[in-house]
């Protein structure tokens, strides 16, 4: 709706923009005499061709427009809040005298030196006041009555600038479809490890959406789990949730795969992405975009098993090799237990002989205690 409205607002002052050129250049360039009929007609046929052709192009205006606001509002989130307003103040006066000294540049007889030359003070002055400002405005009694004064807090040990570096806001966390659908995450913000805002962008909704309206179960019941993990998350749990509307995602190519997307907002927002998905992974190391993925994370708390370590587990299945028999801890690490397959159904004691660590996990091997010192 929004972008309805400023694209006909951008169609209108393209045609009004087109009939005051026309009529500029009619007045100047040519007699209208008794054609009046014609200069009317003149006025018509430039406003509908300025207002269409701008029609055709406001969907670019409006797309460059948003990813500048978005650029604009990141770096300004970036600069602390004395700078901002020191560095407007500046700006404002250094507007001020290039004005004044633009005054006495436009009497120069030589044509365009005097405009050029009032262009370039303007910009070299408005430079000036911003630098200035923000860099030495501290020094000025106002300044220090606005924000503090900063005497007392280098006497205090406290620098100010590295107070500023630190006081942030924390980095957002930009939600993928795979990890809402996995469930972990509404864990892991329980135990306040995470700190938020979540992001969860409208196009992750929509993909999650029609997950849910599948018609195969499996994948309909993922779907539905992910919801619920939302709800979970959004209702029980004291963390920062934010929804990005539309709004994000019309900054870009609409054919774009909801993955480029999730990239692409992260580096516009300066986030990070949290998911399991191991393509995602790499494609978001490629490109520097910081990823935090949830099976990673659940791999590096796994308690630590070191070989001669004595354990109790339940033997549960025999395992591929003859003999063998499968035991699993509490994490879901597999056990493999040499000449276990007899003690299938009861708990007993083993020692840890090795431990393999692959892509997919972890894997003990053990033997039953009492047979640590015979061959295998």
């Amino acid at each position: 709706m929004v972008n309805k409205i400023v694209r006909w607002i951008l169609t209108l002052l393209g045609g009004v923009t087109a009939l005051l050129l026309f009529n500029h250049v009619v007045q100047y360039y040519a007699e209208i005499g008794d054609n009046v009929v014609y200069y009317i007609g003149g006025l018509i046929l430039s406003f509908i061709f300025g207002g269409f052709v701008v029609f055709l192009i406001s969907p670019i205006i409006i797309r460059f427009g948003r990813r500048g606001a978005i650029w604009i509002e990141t770096e300004l989130s970036k600069v602390p809040t004395s700078d901002i307003i020191s560095g407007s103040i500046g700006l404002i006066i250094g507007l001020l005298i290039a004005f004044l000294i633009s005054r006495l540049l436009m009497n120069i007889p030589i044509p365009f030196v005097g405009m050029i030359s009032s262009v370039l003070v303007g910009i070299f002055l408005a430079y000036l006041g911003v630098s200035l400002a923000t860099k030495r405005g501290r020094d000025l009694p106002l300044f220090n009555g606005l924000f503090g004064n900063t005497e007392d807090d280098e006497s205090k040990g406290i620098e100010v600038e590295d107070v500023n570096s630190i006081v942030t806001q924390p980095c957002p966390k930009i939600l993928d479809t795979s990890v809402i659908i996995d469930g972990r995450i509404a864990d892991i913000c329980r135990t306040k490890f995470l700190e938020g805002p979540l992001v969860i962008p409208e196009f992750v909704l929509e993909e999650l959406r029609h997950v849910a309206d599948s018609s195969a179960s499996l994948k309909r019941n993922r779907g539905r789990r992910g919801l619920d993990i939302l709800n979970i998350i959004q209702k029980e749990i004291d963390i920062e949730v934010k929804i990005l509307d539309h709004g994000f995602e019309q900054a870009y190519e609409e054919n774009l795969e909801v993955d480029v997307k999730l990239l692409k907002l992260a580096q516009q927002l300066g986030g990070k992405v949290i998911t399991n998905d191991y393509n995602l992974n790499k494609i978001a190391e490629f490109q520097g975009v910081p990823v935090l993925n949830i099976n990673e994370l659940a791999n590096a708390v796994k308690p630590v098993v070191l070989p001669g370590e004595e354990m109790e587990v339940e033997v549960i299945k025999d395992g591929k090799e003859a003999g063998q028999g499968l035991a699993y801890l509490d994490d879901g690490t597999m056990i493999v237990v040499e000449s276990g397959r007899k003690h299938i159904g009861k708990t007993i004691d083993v020692m840890v002989t090795s431990v393999l660590q692959t892509a997919a996990g972890r894997m003990i091997f053990a033997k039953p205690k009492g047979m640590e010192g015979k061959s295998a």
